[in-house]
């Protein structure tokens, strides 16, 4: 059974994963979302969240690409 991430629940650690997944910059990951590098690099710094449709295309990006994140939920059940 496959876990969905909810919208809200997307921390750097867990954009930093989706991205290394992709195999993507943080610039390559920007333009795909349509943001800026700036606002991967504060996203996964804890700087800030993404917010909206961010949160929406994040999920999307993920589960389109397989990205399993129950790894992640298990990890911060542990903080």
């Amino acid at each position: 059974m496959t876990q969905r991430l909810e919208y809200g629940n997307w921390d750097g650690r867990r954009i930093r994963a989706l991205r290394q997944h992709l195999r993507l910059t943080q610039a390559k990951l920007a333009q795909e979302l349509g943001t800026r590098q700036q606002t991967i690099s504060e996203w996964e710094t804890g700087m800030y969240k993404p917010r909206g449709t961010s949160t929406t295309l994040l999920t999307i990006v993920a589960e389109r690409s397989g990205f399993d994140y129950e790894p992640m939920m298990k990890e911060q059940a542990k903080d």
